[in-house]
């Protein structure tokens, strides 16, 4: 993996203080509900790998490990928004599903290595920066056990608003007076994306937009070698 040497922040994995709020209000928590059409499709291909466990990191309010616990496999969900895991939890109990829920970083699983089969990561470990998102996916690529899958996303240089807020690091963003976006995020093209994929084989990318014009994210699937 490459080395970043620079940043001009303190801390910036607090990105979960901005979701703690959005998690307190329905409002907040309504787009964040009904889980994603990538996260249904991968579940014929973790029934073929014969994938048991798997860990839901950043589940917010828990609607991916809703829809896994659905599907019968052993869910661990971890969020650093205690916010939000309140809300997953009570979610669980609602549905009679048994969720292993924890509240804790990205860059310090509690989980011992080899652990899970499957890892998602929605939306999630772009909160940060270079730092961030190189110790995160280190404790993934530990917690993963070897053949096992990560699916997850990550920013693009195309979104629009890659370059918009103060560069505090590498390819990495403030915008202070947007809520959604007065916390790090991290911004990379597919090379970049890649090279950070060291250790894994990365057997699907695709770029798309979300909900927002310009909105660009990778999704991406990728094996642990």
């Amino acid at each position: 993996m490459r080395r970043f040497w620079w940043t001009m922040a303190g801390p910036t994995d607090t990105a979960f203080q901005a979701w703690d709020r959005k998690w307190m209000t329905e409002e907040g928590r309504a787009g964040w509900t009904r889980p994603e059409q990538d996260v249904i499709d991968i579940v014929p291909l973790l029934r073929l790998r014969s994938v048991n466990t798997v860990l839901d990191l950043g589940c917010g309010v828990g609607r991916h490990s809703l829809l896994l616990a659905s599907e019968g496999f052993a869910v661990c969900s971890l969020d650093a928004s205690a916010a939000g895991l309140e809300i997953a939890r009570s979610n669980a109990r609602d549905a009679k599903l048994p969720i292993d829920f924890c509240c804790s970083k990205m860059t310090d699983l509690p989980y011992s290595a080899d652990n899970f089969g499957y890892v998602l990561a929605w939306n999630v470990i772009y909160h940060g920066d270079p730092f961030i998102v190189e110790r995160s996916l280190k404790e993934i690529s530990r917690v993963l056990r070897r053949g096992g899958i990560f699916q997850g996303t990550m920013l693009s240089k195309r979104n629009v608003l890659y370059g918009n807020g103060r560069l505090i690091a590498k390819d990495t963003f403030i915008i202070d007076d947007d809520d959604e976006k007065s916390h790090s995020h991290y911004y990379c093209d597919y090379s970049e994306l890649l090279e950070l994929w060291a250790g894994f084989r990365v057997f699907c990318v695709s770029h798309k937009e979300h909900d927002k014009p310009g909105s660009y994210h990778w999704h991406f699937r990728a094996e642990k070698l």
